[in-house]
């Protein structure tokens, strides 16, 4: 059985479960797989993440306002014009409406999580349910295993957040996991060694644990073999030379301060990351929000949500800027996702619920041929019309910016896994 006629059953499950819940995908909008693998000529990716689920109708598929107050559907906020014809935002967004040439904001990503924050994000993390067999891999752990650092003495994955199952290497193993920090003003955890640690000492432990290693069992199992790789990169990042990447006021006052805030200052921290060899890199977007409920925006915490909102534009805009300025905004995709978005009703509160058959998630720079938008909603953002896009396909087109095979196969043991769930990349961002 081919490729192609493994496709097309695809389709016809997909759309069968569409249908079931209520989803009816427009066939014209699924693309025929292309006969050539598409790759682009990114080297590394800053994935941010909106955890609790941006409001699409509010941010980057802008529709006509309703009113809560009288349960009217539709946008909070105002629309405006994009430096693309035809392609709006909200006005929260000025600072990246200029810049939405570089843009291109994915308007009909769809899946059927919609009930469980937990599910949804290791959805949109790792590309697949969860499953009760296999520990699938997270897309920066995915990008690690395919490519690992762009230089020596740098880790290929570094998360700018807490740490959670989602975004581990899942059956990759350890050495494919990220190294993780919660504080841009003091690096990595567990990474600074303590005050009274002195270069002799350090060595010292090192000899010793070089002993444990020769007598152990170690050479013998891989899955230790894998962490004794893992605390060999540690001891090697603990150095003077990449802790300096952390030290954030080493730049410009006046570039420091376009970002804003923390949340700006980890963005700026991932520029730095890039320009070191990291090759992906997470910006979680988990602060103490502005508006008290983060992107989930039921009830009253919806009144405020235009901070995050304000937020995130002065952040990423600034980001583009600078990549671009400094000539690697071409090797880098910028991706923002969330694990779903928001029906265009007002609940009880005035605020949103959640909504899965129609999100929108963001690339930006990576050498892609950006349009502004891809797909169409409906006047309310909540059906798709055309060119829906399924979370494998948001994924192989991330694989194909960064040049990796999203049709290979890994192995779990002997088992074969798809490096995507038979996703197709987004082929006219390539073109």
């Amino acid at each position: 059985m081919n490729d192609r006629v493994l496709l097309n059953r695809r389709d016809c499950l997909t759309a069968g479960a569409a249908l079931a819940c209520g989803l009816a995908l427009p066939r014209a909008g699924c693309a025929e797989l292309p006969d050539a693998i598409l790759s682009g000529k990114a080297e590394h990716v800053i994935s941010i993440w909106l955890g609790g689920g941006m409001g699409q109708i509010d941010t980057f598929d802008a529709k006509a306002k309703g009113d809560p107050a009288k349960k009217v559907a539709g946008a909070y906020y105002e629309p405006i014009e994009t430096a693309v014809p035809d392609v709006q935002v909200c006005e929260h967004l000025r600072n990246l409406a200029p810049l939405m040439d570089r843009v291109t904001a994915v308007r009909t990503v769809h899946h059927e999580v919609i009930d469980d924050h937990a599910a949804a994000t290791n959805r949109m993390h790792t590309g697949r349910a969860i499953s009760g067999t296999v520990t699938y891999p997270s897309l920066g752990s995915l990008v690690a295993h395919e490519l690992g650092a762009a230089t020596n003495g740098v880790p290929p994955y570094v998360l700018i957040g807490y740490p959670n199952v989602t975004r581990g290497p899942g059956f990759l193993g350890a050495k494919h996991g990220y190294l993780y920090l919660v504080d841009t003003n003091q690096g990595p955890v567990g990474l600074s060694r303590p005050a009274g640690i002195t270069s002799a000492r350090q060595s010292r432990r090192e000899a010793f644990l070089q002993t444990l290693r020769e007598n152990s069992a170690v050479t013998e199992d891989a899955q230790l073999l894998d962490y004794d790789a893992a605390i060999q990169q540690s001891l090697k990042l603990s150095g003077p030379e990449f802790n300096r990447v952390f030290q954030l006021d080493k730049e410009p006052a006046e570039l420091r301060e376009s970002y804003g805030g923390e949340f700006g200052q980890r963005c700026l921290l991932s520029r730095r990351l890039v320009e070191q060899g990291v090759r992906f890199i997470e910006v979680s977007h988990n602060l103490n929000f502005l508006n008290g409920a983060g992107w989930d925006v039921h009830n009253k915490g919806i009144l405020q949500q235009h901070k995050l909102i304000q937020e995130l534009d002065t952040a990423i805009a600034t980001l583009i800027t600078d990549l671009e300025a400094k000539r690697l905004l071409d090797k880098t995709l910028i991706v923002i996702s969330t694990e779903f978005g928001r029906p265009p009703e007002f609940d009880s509160g005035g605020g949103r619920g959640h909504q899965g058959s129609a999100f929108t998630c963001v690339l930006a720079g990576g050498g892609l041929s950006h349009r502004g938008a891809w797909g169409e909603t409906d006047e309310l953002s909540k059906r798709i019309i055309s060119q829906p896009v399924g979370v494998p396909d948001l994924f192989a087109t991330i694989f194909a910016a960064v040049g990796i095979d999203y049709g290979k196969n890994l192995y779990d043991g002997d088992r074969p896994i798809p490096i995507t769930d038979r996703g197709r990349p987004i082929a006219a961002l390539f073109s």
